[in-house]
């Protein structure tokens, strides 16, 4: 059986007596095997990994700013050449089919490519004769070791979101992946290290709950970078916090699709199956639920089922594939839960994914489409983060009652107006309360040169994901305010 180790000072790192006494196993969610095992980190691999970290820093920090950005070229040309391979690991792990993998590894690629001109987001500014004879300079410098805890559903991208602007600006990191899916980062630290990454300035440390809290009480650990549940962020957040550290902790989603009687209803339908069932629902940017308005429902809902029934579900390495299984058995149970309970609860199920499965692929975690209309907003089903394929459609009268519907979710991570209404489109981008925001399209997710990040419990701490909210993230300012004599003037007054 395979088995994944961690990457500290730049080459596998496994204690054979087992230090933290425990693996994990790490399954094919198509066929529910046991493919890997997973070393889980105990307190002294958390240490040994931040030493490791803490040791490169003193030199890496120094390094000339050019060798860095030549080094982050040669690293996003190996990321562009092994794209597959890291898509396959994704699929192997993950579950999601192969064209999504591959698009995860090119949204990450874009913050690696942001990285590269980190030149330019590093400058300083200076002020000259302030007074006489002084100069004011603010420069960025470094934190020091940081920290990074991805989740499962986007192995390589997430990472990709943290560790290359964090050592680009000169920080050494330590990254915590996801045990459920926890290969692609592995490759990712083995393709740093023969971009000339020097050894200990990317360590990769798996585990759960132990390791994570070893890394958020470390004395030298400066910051911590979290993508996650609602819960675990508020855990990482209280407890990093706590100890003095830096902290970004993005948390669940229940993002809203408004969708006005003007709109185009045939793409409003083809966004809300695309942005509600790729990748099977298990993404932060997904559409859980569409608000429909006035007699916008009665028009949608049949063009979401009609597209919905003819996707395709089945293994990622599949091309004819269009959607995959969930990434455990205890996940698919608990999203299998909420449409059973939606219907306790009153909603119509309109289609029911429960009890699907792919012949010959019977053990794998599956879970077909569930379309919920007529939902509740007291309902679970409604108020909870599923992380499936199951879209609720909740009907509004009116745009003020609709947009008091999005505003009342405790989530605020994104939110999209469908409609041809320039003015109501307006209304919508102010009067909404969600960090991300799209017209038009269904999953608003930005470019890397902005930020990404939500409102309310879908995000804690002032810094968001990527663009110049990573540099701020990973550095802090420093002032310097300067005199020198000069033999031919007077001192200052």
């Amino acid at each position: 059986m395979k088995t994944v180790t961690h990457w500290i000072g730049g080459k596998p790192f496994v204690d054979a007596s087992g230090a933290s006494g425990t693996w994990g196993a790490v399954t094919d969610p198509a066929t529910g095997e046991v493919t890997a095992r997973v070393a889980m980190a105990g307190a002294e691999e958390a240490d040994a990994a931040v030493a490791a970290a803490k040791e490169a820093y003193a030199t890496w920090r120094t390094t000339p700013l050019a060798r860095r950005i030549a080094i982050l070229f040669r690293y996003r040309a190996l990321l562009d050449a092994r794209r597959d391979d890291i898509a396959a690991l994704i699929t192997a792990e993950q579950g999601k089919v192969h064209a999504d993998a591959l698009a995860e590894v090119a949204r990450g690629l874009e913050i690696v490519e942001l990285a590269c001109g980190i030149g330019t987001a590093l400058k300083g500014d200076t002020s000259t004769e302030v007074s006489s004879r002084v100069d004011v300079a603010s420069i960025r410098q470094p934190l020091g070791v940081v920290v990074g805890i991805s989740p499962f559903n986007f192995p390589a991208m997430i990472s990709m979101w943290m560790f290359p602007m964090a050592i680009a600006c000169g920080n050494t990191f330590v990254h915590k992946p996801s045990g459920k899916a926890p290969s692609a980062s592995l490759l990712l630290a083995e393709l740093a290290a023969e971009a000339g990454v020097p050894d200990g300035v990317l360590n990769i440390l798996h585990g759960g709950k132990v390791a994570v809290d070893a890394l958020l009480d470390h004395p030298d650990v400066a910051a911590v970078s979290f993508v996650g549940s609602t819960p675990v962020a508020r855990h990482v957040y209280s407890r990093a916090s706590a100890s003095g550290k830096r902290v970004q902790a993005l948390g669940g989603a229940k993002n809203h699709m408004l969708v006005l009687p003007d709109a185009d209803l045939d793409a409003a339908a083809e966004a809300a199956v695309s942005a509600a069932y790729g990748s099977a629902g298990q993404r932060c940017m997904a559409v859980s639920v569409v608000v429909a308005v006035g007699s916008a429902g009665d028009a949608l809902v049949p063009r979401i089922v009609e597209r919905a029934t003819k996707l395709t579900i089945g293994p990622g390495n599949d091309p004819k594939s269009e959607m995959g299984p969930l990434v455990t058995r205890a996940h698919r149970d608990e999203v299998a839960e909420y449409v059973a309970g939606a219907a306790a609860q009153g909603a119509d199920v309109v289609l029911d994914g429960r009890g699907f499965t792919v012949e010959g692929l019977e053990n794998g975690y599956w879970m077909g489409i569930s379309l919920l209309d007529k939902v509740s907003t007291d309902s679970d089903a409604y108020r909870d983060e599923i992380f499936g394929p199951v879209l609720c459609v909740v009907r509004a009268e009116t745009y003020d009652e609709a947009i008091g519907i999005v505003n009342g979710s405790r989530f605020g991570n994104a939110a999209s107006i469908f409609t041809r209404d320039g003015g109501a489109a307006r209304r919508f981008q102010r009067e909404v309360e969600a960090g991300m925001v799209g017209v038009n399209v269904p999953m608003p997710v930005p470019v890397g040169y902005h930020s990404f990040g939500g409102w309310k419990d879908s995000a804690f701490g002032d810094h968001r994901m990527y663009g110049s909210e990573a540099v701020h993230f990973y550095t802090q300012g420093k002032v310097i305010t300067s005199l020198w004599p000069e033999p031919d003037r007077p001192e200052p007054r």
